[in-house]
């Protein structure tokens, strides 16, 4: 075994691996941007090693974490004798694994050989084909031009499917269905690929209809033994990218897991496979309303991941391996994959075949990721103010944040993955459901609530699954995966859109007011928000907010003369405008929480208060329940007009922090509406800025490489003469 390891890596993983070279007792070495000098990797780590050129800060992954001279001078500077890769960055990148092994360092990932045979799409496709793994029908050559990609699809039929061929994670992926589209699809995808992957070779395939994602584990040394740790189903996506992950899968009989964890092994020792890694599968819908078909379904083979995947821990909860005849211990074991990849580097042979594999209950994973569901999933940012981690039975958690953490555009958007391992699926269905609602991170917005609701979408409990599924229900049932909190239930008796998040950030900002006790213990009876007035009643304390993505309201607070004492806190009355219907209520701040109650209803919500984030009119108000987060901002209707009056006439902002990667229009241009201006990138995700209407660009503000702030102005369009003006362009 080694005794020193760097992690070439960031976030959790980095804090996984590290986590099992300390149990080890090998000495970890951590790498590090400017923007991660304090991130809990550095800190997790035995040494830690700053990433970036001198002299000056660049945090970008070009500059630090894709610089394979700056890991490897901190590999010997540190002492390290092998490099873990983790996922993602230089992982799958043959170049970098051949950089490690000629200096000196063991690569803990299998041979370069395999990273550069099954990292080239098109060439993997025909290894395993020959290795008799059934392939999807597509594209064939290396590297095909736009005309033969085109000719492919018009071969074998729309709709097809386009992928970088050095890509992964669903980066750069697109859906065709029109033979019009393909020309702008293909010049995209490459695009992204170029980008992301520093390759656009695209391959073409058949798109299956409402397929499932199942992909296989496999595990190998170099002495010969490869086995399969059984599938994980990854059919829980949103544009090409998983959100849920499981396993085992619940469409698999018998007679498929087997025939499908044969084709994983068999293209593994295709090329050479050691370590561990992760062949995936497409399989076919299958009519939810029909019979389940027996025997062995088909399925085609994908791609190789040749590294750890994200969602490795739902195979090492799931899978157990049978412990030696006549040791001491438990009969089953599970395993530890980091372990396996170090003892596999080291040389070691595995201890185990594939009969001793078996699964061992069920686990499900879910990706916690900086987005936002109510504003189409954009990228968001900011400094975490607060976060609380679920624990309990069955429940771990993988994260690289804390409170503190600074979470900006230049990475990728996963932020922690919350798993959930149960006797069968039902009870990890409801752990991990419970587990998301405790998780609280304020500051940030997330999509823990989101996947919180989709775990409770009929089809998911049933197991109905298909990659199709999420996008679907978005579309066409928002409302399934909205927050009850802010939906309307005015009709029916109940609450207005996002009123108790209204109420209790009002009361939050009210029970703020009440000035601190003297030394002396004495208060200035005038500075307490009594709402005492000479000759009047008790006047109402005005609080204007604004939730983003709704209209602005004004809630009027006053204290209510209530005489029954409560520990819920002072009573107040309140109500949402001049002409809404007063409500009593009482609230109290512990630590991290505000309980709020409305009529003899309580609800704790947790809570925080970003005191720079106002604009000069009070901090804004964070509020957390059931994995959502919402900011609740105060409002200035005189500061809003004012900003209103010198805004720019057909002006489009920044829909999030980004940097702007192609600008497709030049000043003075005449452009018509839903016409691409310029592509904005944030979290490896593309996002195309359209114009609002026809018109000129009387304004560029924007550069190619510039790296922009939400809200920033980017480009404006004066609208044409006649032409109806609408306030913003489209993200897409």
């Amino acid at each position: 075994m080694f005794d020193t390891v760097l992690v070439a890596n960031r976030g959790e993983i980095a804090v996984r691996v590290i986590n099992t070279l300390r149990r080890l007792g090998v000495r970890s070495v951590a790498v590090f941007s400017d923007a991660d000098a304090d991130a809990p990797h550095t800190r997790a780590a035995d040494l830690a090693v700053r990433l970036g050129p001198p002299g000056r800060s660049d945090s970008s992954a070009a500059e630090t974490y894709l610089r394979t001279d700056l890991l490897l001078d901190a590999a010997r500077r540190s002492g390290a004798q092998a490099v873990h890769p983790g996922y993602g960055f230089l992982a799958e990148n043959p170049a970098f694994a051949r950089a490690c092994a000629e200096a000196g360092l063991v690569f803990i990932g299998p041979p370069p050989g395999a990273v550069e045979l099954m990292g080239d799409k098109i060439n993997a496709k025909q290894a395993v084909r020959a290795a008799g793994v059934p392939v999807v029908p597509g594209s064939q050559g290396g590297s095909p031009t736009d005309a033969e990609l085109t000719a492919a699809a018009a071969e074998i039929g729309y709709p097809v499917l386009l992928k970088p061929s050095a890509g992964g994670g669903g980066k750069g992926m697109r859906l065709v269905h029109d033979p019009a589209e393909l020309a702008g699809e293909l010049a995209a995808a490459r695009r992204v690929a170029r980008t992301a992957f520093g390759d656009d070779t695209l391959l073409l395939e058949r798109w299956v209809d409402r397929p499932r994602h199942i992909e296989v584990q496999v595990l190998a040394d170099a002495h010969g033994r490869t086995v399969h740790l059984g599938e994980r189903e990854c059919s829980l996506q949103r544009r090409h990218q998983k959100l849920i992950e499981e396993a085992p899968s619940v469409l698999l009989n018998p007679e498929t897991r087997a025939a499908m964890g044969l084709a994983a092994v068999r293209a593994a020792e295709a090329c050479g496979y050691t370590g561990a890694g992760t062949v995936e599968f497409i399989v076919p819908g299958i009519d939810p309303a029909g019979p389940t078909p027996a025997g062995v379904l088909d399925f085609f083979f994908m791609e190789m991941n040749t590294r750890l995947q994200v969602e490795h821990p739902v195979t090492e909860l799931a899978v157990a391996v049978a412990a030696p005849t006549g040791t001491d211990g438990p009969a089953a074991e599970r395993l530890d994959l980091v372990e396996w990849q170090l003892r596999v580097a080291a040389g070691e042979q595995l201890t185990f075949d594939q009969s001793d594999i078996s699964f061992l209950g069920h686990a499900i994973e879910a990706r916690i990721c900086a987005e936002d569901p109510e504003r189409d999933f954009l990228p968001t940012g900011g400094r975490i103010l607060l976060l609380d981690e679920p624990t309990g039975e069955g429940i771990r958690v993988d994260s690289g944040i804390q409170a503190g953490s600074e979470v900006g555009s230049l990475y990728d958007p996963m932020l922690a993955k919350v798993i959930a391992y149960g006797p069968d699926r039902p009870t990890a269905l409801r752990r991990l459901r419970a587990a998301l609602a405790e998780t609280r991170v304020l500051g940030v917005t997330t999509n823990a609530g989101f996947l919180r609701r989709l775990l409770a979408h009929p089809d998911v409990v049933a197991g109905r699954l298909d990659t199709g599924l999420v996008e679907r229900t978005v579309e066409h049932t928002p409302e399934v995966l909205a927050s009850p909190l802010l939906r309307d239930r005015s009709e029916t008796g109940g609450a207005a859109p996002a009123e108790s998040l209204y109420y209790a950030a009002a009361l939050a900002r009210q029970l703020g007011l009440a000035p601190a006790a003297a030394s002396d213990g004495w208060t200035d009876p005038f500075s307490v928000p009594s709402g005492w007035r000479l000759g009047g009643g008790t006047a109402w304390t005005t609080h204007r907010l604004r939730l983003p993505g709704h209209d602005p309201v004004t809630v009027l607070v006053r204290p209510a003369a209530v005489d029954t004492p409560s520990d819920s806190g002072p009573a107040f009355e309140i109500q949402i405008g001049e002409a809404g219907q007063p409500r009593l209520a009482r609230a109290a701040l512990t630590p991290g929480r505000l309980h709020l109650t409305v009529d003899g209803l309580r609800t704790t919500f947790a809570h925080t208060t970003d005191n720079g984030a106002g604009g000069g009119l009070g901090p804004t108000q964070w509020l957390g329940q059931d994995g959502d987060a919402w900011a609740v901002h105060p409002y200035d209707p005189v500061v809003d007009r004012a900003g209103a009056a010198g805004a720019h006439s057909g002006g489009l902002t920044a829909p999030m922090p980004g940097t702007v990667t192609v600008i497709k229009a030049a000043l003075g241009e005449q452009v018509r509406r839903g016409q691409a201006l310029l592509v904005l990138e944030a979290m490896k995700m593309e996002h195309v800025i359209t114009a609002p209407h026809d018109g000129t660009v009387s304004e560029l503000r924007a550069a190619a490489g510039a790296t922009v702030a939400m809200d920033e102005l980017l480009v404006v369009v004066e609208p044409a003469e006649g032409t109806d003006e609408e306030s913003t362009g489209a993200a897409s």
